[in-house]
């Protein structure tokens, strides 16, 4: 044995976990204890988009959308199927859930309470990061500040009932997945930090905030530029050392650490040659593991499938191995910091610093994060719009993308697609089960129940109590939802895409000019309606066809997320559109636009070419085009520009266009 193995004890390994959930809640429990079995040390719980913005499973905009992107979770009785057979006081357990996180954490206490758990023992995390959803994720159901209330609402109940729990996961992972770049995710995701902790002060009594403030925790993104993003950890550790001194006064430097947990980039996974994302989600690990000094206390792997669609056990898996491998076959725990007095280094971390520093202050002099909300979506808009025309450029290089384009077949894209596939039977059979909850329960003691809760909305009590409370009744996710509706209001965050055109992006002139020359054929400017039906908030696609659209000279009308088919139906109608975009990323696409063509042809609309762009199987665009869409985009074609010229063509009047 080397010296190095016999006189130093390796450090801890970091949590391993997969990000999983789909289909029904007794599928993704079989599915965490077999992943359990296998070797991960956490659970992270993916759920499905009606329960992440506060909808039950029947509900009209819910259509689509159960148990495609996670698992639905509408009542006590679901949560408790989740966790059957999972110790909850043994386990730690994080739950990616920002609008419904009070809700879920009340039914996840409720069922602990349930196993005989001493809750004041359970560890894990709810994301809990509101503003980050109005930035990027869409998953939000109140205005900014009712939703501030909330997120600390939670972490003031956990302080003093669950003091293990991380109350708020700072979410800067769908920040970069939605453009930053690492000064603007360093800085915005302080932001936020701060506007919690601001809202937190007045609550807690001033010995005590220090413990509290150690409790904020971080969940990061790591992409492909893996020395700027070690570096961009390293500016983490420091600047939010400084900001808990300078800002907050705490002295004890064991609440001042840095706790994050990471999952890698999954903007950078690749549809074209998908076997290589398997090295990019590698590379992008080492940015958060191999700095001991910002080493990553929770690690989560996309599957190299991800660009495809929705990863099997086995891809998941094989993420897994891959934390394995590099914690326990490596050396890499046994060392001290790799990095520490790199002169390259020390010099990118300042340069990071000083921007985030920037930026922070920009924001500070705007009122922080809160009210900041709308310019930083335009900030992130512009910084993705830019990332794209790079790689349209060819001065961001992406393998077997823009470069290295012909290759062999992938013999890990089986017949299947290689990929997992939720059966549709899924839905009605989870209303089903809803309908049969709702008719078993005590329904006075629901009234009641929401009856408490609604008073401690009104009167600007702690909602956890009431909410706990709620889940033991019965009540489900959307009643718990509509309350808070009732109680603070709705919320339709800003698009980003405002504004006059961009001067940025290079070779428009010649679609300026096809679309001027269009404009002159139809007798008035071509119409564009780009929209997102159904419940899937990452927007980020559509943003960017919006932003090229109006930079091309299209008028175009985009709303943002969250609308239903008969919306966009009359949307288009009510602006004579020449063209309609969908776009659609939750796996939803089939139902969906099954539901907006026959309501197009309802409307006497059926004449306006439908283009539909999303994470989209080969299979699924064959079907999409029978039903008459006209075109199909996935993410494979990134080329903007080659988008809008097809629009074009589709926007000329058909004397013409033959």
């Amino acid at each position: 044995m080397s010296q190095t193995q016999n006189d130093r004890k390796a450090d801890r390994p970091w949590l391993i976990r997969t990000y999983a959930g789909h289909s029904t809640a007794e599928a993704s429990n079989a599915l965490y204890r077999s992943n359990l079995a296998k070797g991960q040390t956490g659970l992270s719980v993916a759920f499905d988009l009606p329960t992440q913005t506060g909808y039950d499973s029947d509900h009209v905009l819910a259509r689509g959308e159960v148990g495609k992107v996670g698992v639905p979770v509408s009542h006590l009785g679901d949560m408790r199927t989740l966790f059957d057979q999972i110790p909850l006081e043994q386990m730690n357990t994080s739950m990616t859930i920002n609008a419904t996180a009070p809700w879920l954490l009340s039914l996840y206490i409720a069922v602990a309470e349930e196993q005989g758990a001493d809750i004041s023992k359970l560890q894990g995390t709810v994301q809990n990061d509101l503003i980050k959803e109005y930035l990027s994720r869409g998953t939000y159901i109140c205005p900014p500040k009712p939703s501030l209330k909330m997120i600390a609402d939670v972490a003031e109940y956990c302080y003093t009932n669950v003091p293990k729990w991380n109350p708020m996961n700072v979410c800067s992972y769908h920040l970069q997945e939605a453009g930053a770049t690492p000064e603007q995710e360093l800085a915005f995701a302080l932001a936020t930090a701060q506007a919690v902790l601001d809202e937190l002060r007045p609550r807690i009594a001033p010995e005590d905030f220090p413990a509290l403030v150690g409790r904020i925790s971080f969940f990061v993104n790591a992409g492909i530029r893996f020395v700027t993003e070690m570096c961009k950890m390293r500016a983490f550790v420091d600047l939010w050392d400084e900001i808990c001194e300078k800002r907050y006064g705490v002295d004890n430097p064991k609440f001042r650490r840095f706790r994050y947990g990471v999952q890698v980039n999954s903007l950078g996974l690749t549809e074209q040659q998908p076997e290589n994302n398997v090295y990019r989600i590698l590379i992008e690990m080492l940015a958060v593991t191999l700095s001991k000094k910002a080493r990553a206390r929770a690690v989560q792997l996309p599957a190299w499938n991800e660009a495809l669609g929705l990863p099997r056990p086995w891809d998941q898996q094989w993420s897994m191995r891959m934390q394995q491998i590099l914690a326990y076959e490596t050396d890499l725990l046994e060392y001290e910091d790799l990095f520490d007095g790199n002169p390259a280094v020390d010099r990118k971390v300042e340069e990071l610093k000083d921007g985030a520093r920037a930026e922070l202050a920009n924001l500070d002099s705007m009122g922080g994060a809160v009210a900041s909300i709308e310019y930083m979506k335009s900030r992130l808009v512009d910084s993705n719009a830019e990332r794209l025309n790079r790689i349209e450029r060819n001065e961001t290089v992406v393998v077997g993308v823009n470069r290295w384009t012909e290759g062999e077949p992938s013999p890990l894209q089986t017949e299947d697609g290689g990929i997992m596939v939720v059966d549709p039977a899924v839905e009605q059979q989870q209303i089903a089960r809803l309908n049969t909850w709702r008719a078993e329960r005590d329904n006075a003691a629901v009234e009641q129940a929401l009856a408490a809760l609604r008073q401690a909305a009104k009167d600007g009590s702690n909602i956890m109590e009431p909410s706990i409370a709620a889940a033991k009744a019965g009540v489900t996710t959307g009643e718990w939802a509509e309350e808070m509706r009732k109680a603070y209001g709705t919320y339709r965050g800003p698009t980003g895409v405002s504004g006059s055109p961009s001067n940025k992006t290079e070779g428009l002139e010649d679609l300026r000019d096809a679309v001027n020359a269009v404009s002159d054929q139809l007798g008035r400017r071509l119409k564009f309606v780009v929209g997102k039906p159904g419940l899937d908030g990452h927007s980020n696609g559509a943003e960017q066809i919006a932003f090229r659209a109006r930079d091309c000279g299209m008028d175009i009308t985009y709303d943002g997320i969250r609308m239903t088919p008969q919306e966009l139906v009359a949307q288009a109608q009510k602006d004579d559109a020449h063209v309609i975009g969908l776009s659609i990323l939750s796996g939803s696409h089939l139902p969906l636009v099954e539901d907006m063509m026959q309501l197009l042809r309802d409307a006497g609309l059926d004449h306006i070419p439908v283009v539909v762009g999303g994470i989209i199987p080969d299979d699924d665009a064959e079907r999409l085009k029978k039903m008459g869409v006209a075109r199909v985009y996935t993410p494979k074609d990134f080329e903007l520009n080659s988008i809008m010229s097809d629009i074009v063509d589709l926007a000329k009047p058909p004397a013409i266009a033959s």
